[in-house]
């Protein structure tokens, strides 16, 4: 059960439901409240030691979280927050299993306004490590609780209590993790990967508590800062001040109806990226309900359609986007490690995120115009099979003219072609590339002076994590402090030099689990894509020359699909126009 355990009180709007009468805040569950909370959670990683305590210290009211990792977390961890602070009886039963100040002792834990609500996450530390709790509730002495799991054995580990100076706050340090559990220690990632996990989910608990100062710090060095004054600054910590400078801020109050049609405000907070800074991955699109960071696909779609017509193709936005909805119309207990919630009003909720986002960034009247159904997909069906293979050559189609300074327009037989000048340049390109530097390495060139690039603080640990391949697909790198690197060589096929953007791409790729292999390809189509004909171009090419691109596409081994696997040709046939224009033929 990953829990919720540490009894520092909540913020003010985030008091327990129910909370019982009586001595002290912690107090133990009766039998029929835990059978109601799902069992067998366990902790499975250092992300997720980390993540519970932030919540902890949330829940605490705290204004200032420190978290410090020594190596993949499982050396030490260390989370120090300014929040409420325990009593010394509270302290010592927060390790207890099935104790918590978040819920009543016989609570639903449905509809809870806590971060935390289960109450088990210090006691399952305690028995995968050596836990120490330091703690002051502002009394005249503080408390230590140290749970020891690694000289347990097989038993619940002993607690010892003991007396502490501390300031009012509590300091929680977890070290050795799974030292009696090698099979656990033996299923986690590398050292950097471990970290990069921390990394990404501070940055998302930085973005979704935009009001709290959050820090970070690996093996003594400070990795990521945020000053607690705002989203902006928020933004300017996780990522870098181009991204800040280039955002706006999304405060909106979006009224939807419920389930049951009754009246629903939903507050929809954030920072917003411009559409000029993009990512290739999703992992920066980070959306959470209630404080609480959540993978939800429903809520993050919703962000990147608010954005619309505005994004690049294939690009991604940067954007931190918090939902607030009553309590009662959120379920944490749907996961065990709580980073998916249910919601009652999923579908309105994201309707609200979109509307949200679209009016912040571009007005009502884009998104009208988005929402227009032209009616037209029926008659344009891509050339080709699914994965862009040939079934024929271009030998007899015959240009005839240009639309929109984009798509070349072609007449082979009883079809008209539409053919994106663009996306058919690129795939040219790409199968040249591809087989000039097939099983070999990619040509590099060394920038003089280095580029430095700024990276945000999970894309940091990504990029020490996948150094290697890095380095094997042509980027070297090299540390230069405060989330910068040194691009000292980039990819220069052809002569063609890849830049920051295409750095990022790479990395992007290789942290989500792609084979180096993959990061190649990727890379290599964002290579051929910078070259390729843009709109504008293509209509300045002579009749020779656009027979020339359509023979060049011709002659791929897959010329009805992109690169990043767009189709490159649309059809309508000639029955389609006959039928339009109610022709038998």
């Amino acid at each position: 059960m990953a829990g919720e355990e540490r009894a520092g009180g909540g913020r003010p709007d985030r008091e327990a439901t129910g909370a019982a009468e009586g001595p002290g805040r912690v107090r133990r569950l009766d039998p029929a409240t835990v059978d109601r909370i799902a069992a067998g959670e366990v902790v499975t990683r250092p992300a997720r030691v980390v993540g519970e305590l932030i919540d902890n210290a949330l829940d605490a009211g705290a204004a200032s979280v420190e978290v410090a990792v020594d190596g993949d977390g499982t050396d030490r961890i260390r989370v120090a927050d300014d929040g409420e602070g325990m009593s010394r009886a509270d302290a010592r039963r927060a390790v207890e299993r099935h104790a918590t100040s978040k819920l009543a002792p016989d609570g639903d834990p449905v509809g809870v306004a806590s971060l935390g609500f289960r109450g088990e996450a210090l006691a399952a530390i305690a028995d995968a490590a050596r836990l120490e709790l330091t703690t002051s509730d502002g009394g005249p002495a503080g408390t230590r609780v140290v749970a020891d799991g690694t000289a347990a054995g097989d038993g619940a580990p002993e607690i010892a209590v003991s007396d502490a100076g501390h300031p009012r706050g509590t300091t929680v340090v977890v070290e050795d993790l799974f030292a009696t559990r090698p099979a656990r220690r033996e299923s986690l990632a590398g050292p950097a990967a471990e970290f990069a996990r921390i990394s990404s989910l501070a940055a998302d608990y930085a973005l979704a508590n935009p009001e709290v100062a959050f820090s970070l710090a690996h093996g003594g060095s400070t990795t990521l800062s945020t000053p607690g004054t705002g989203v902006t600054d928020a933004l300017l910590g996780v990522y870098d001040r181009e991204t800040a400078s280039r955002s706006t801020e999304l405060a909106a109050s979006v009224d939807v109806g419920g389930d049951g049609g009754e009246p629903l405000s939903v507050e929809v907070a954030g920072a917003l990226a411009y559409p000029s800074v993009t990512r290739a991955s999703r992992d920066h699109v980070r959306v959470s309900v209630n404080g609480r960071p959540v993978r939800n696909d429903r809520l993050a779609a919703a962000v990147r359609a608010g954005y619309g017509r505005l994004l690049p193709d294939d690009r991604e936005p940067v954007a931190a986007v918090d939902a607030a909805v009553p309590p009662a119309r959120v379920d944490p207990n749907v996961h065990p490690a709580k980073r998916e919630v249910g919601l009652r009003d999923a579908d309105r909720l994201a309707e609200a995120v979109e509307s949200a986002v679209a009016d912040a960034l571009t007005g009502a009247d884009l998104r009208r115009k988005g929402d227009v159904d032209t009616g037209i997909e029926s008659a344009l069906d891509p050339v080709g099979g699914e994965e862009g293979e040939r079934p024929g050559t271009f030998a007899d189609a015959e240009p005839i003219g240009v639309f929109r300074d984009l798509y070349l327009l072609v007449e082979a037989g009883e079809e008209l072609l539409v053919v994106d000048g663009h996306a058919a340049h690129e795939r040219v390109n790409y199968e040249r590339l591809a087989r000039a530097f097939a099983d070999e390495p990619v040509p590099t060139a060394a920038l003089d002076p280095p580029a430095a690039v700024s990276l945000s603080a999970d894309e940091a640990a990504a990029a020490e994590a996948h150094a290697d391949a890095l380095d094997a697909l042509g980027f070297e790198t090299e540390p230069f402090g405060g989330g910068t690197v040194r691009l000292r060589s980039v990819p220069a096929p052809f002569g063609r030099a890849a830049d920051a953007d295409a750095f990022r791409d790479a990395l992007a790729t290789l942290a989500g689990d792609e084979s180096p292999r993959d990061a190649r390809e990727a890379l290599l189509a964002d290579l051929a894509c910078h070259p390729s004909l843009k709109r504008g171009e293509i209509g300045e090419l002579s009749r020779d020359e656009r027979r020339s691109l359509l023979d060049r596409l011709g002659e791929c081994d897959r010329p009805y699909a992109c690169p990043h696997g767009r189709p490159t040709v649309l059809s309508v046939d000639a029955a389609t126009f006959a039928a339009g224009f109610g022709r038998e033929r």
